[in-house]
């Protein structure tokens, strides 16, 4: 079940509009506060910039929504970043644009267009990823059944978290939620009822967009 779309990691990008250097800088984050101490090291970072141009979206349905245009003329820079994110469904991400000034104004448009563009740029860089409730299922099973267990992980039906070798194995592994049930039987089936399901829980995972 998909939760919500995020960025795999941090990351930054780069580039020059007349003359302009525009720097973004992009972080996963859980809670306004890990966003706000992501955003003040870019601003220490940077601390002669002309604009350190922050933003904000956090929560699974993008409750909280903040941004500064830190100098710039009201609504050209912050704001559009967040309205991006939104319209694009990417949330628990903090995204900070520097701008070193180089000497020619771009106006009102060309703010907007320059700021969102290296946002995307810092987008892009970081790597879109959707956060997924999944099924988390730990069996106990005989050694003669794993080299069969890991050949099936690999058709997509799920996928092999863990192993520990003990005088049986346990594997641990994930599935959609809805396949949850299907796995089960799978496990049951091919050890003819030896395997042991000792827990069943779920977990948020990152799926990198380009493996669906």
């Amino acid at each position: 079940m998909i939760q919500y779309n995020t960025v795999k990691q941090e990351a930054c990008a780069e580039q020059v509009i007349e003359k302009s250097r525009f720097i973004a800088y992009v972080k996963p984050v859980e809670s306004r506060e890990e966003a706000n101490e992501f955003i003040a090291s870019i601003r220490t970072q940077h601390k002669t910039a002309t604009h350190n141009v922050p933003a904000m979206v956090i929560g699974d349905k993008c409750q909280l929504q903040w941004a500064s245009d830190d100098g710039e003329p009201q609504g050209t820079s912050g704001a559009p970043i967040v309205q991006m994110l939104v319209k694009e469904g990417i949330t628990n991400v903090a995204v900070v644009v520097t701008r070193y000034f180089g000497g020619i104004k771009l106006g009102t448009g060309g703010l907007v267009r320059a700021y969102t563009s290296s946002a995307r740029l810092g987008l892009e860089a970081a790597g879109i990823c959707t956060v997924r409730e999944m099924a988390c299922l730990k069996f106990k099973i005989d050694y003669s059944f794993l080299n069969k267990i890991q050949s099936l992980s690999q058709e997509g039906m799920f996928s092999l978290e863990d192993i520990l070798y003990e005088e049986a194995v346990t594997v641990t592994v994930a599935a959609e939620l809805e396949a949850a049930e299907k796995v089960i039987e799978l496990f049951t089936n091919l050890t003819s009822g030896g395997a042991i399901l000792k827990e069943e829980t779920t977990h948020l995972t990152k799926i990198d967009v380009r493996e669906e």
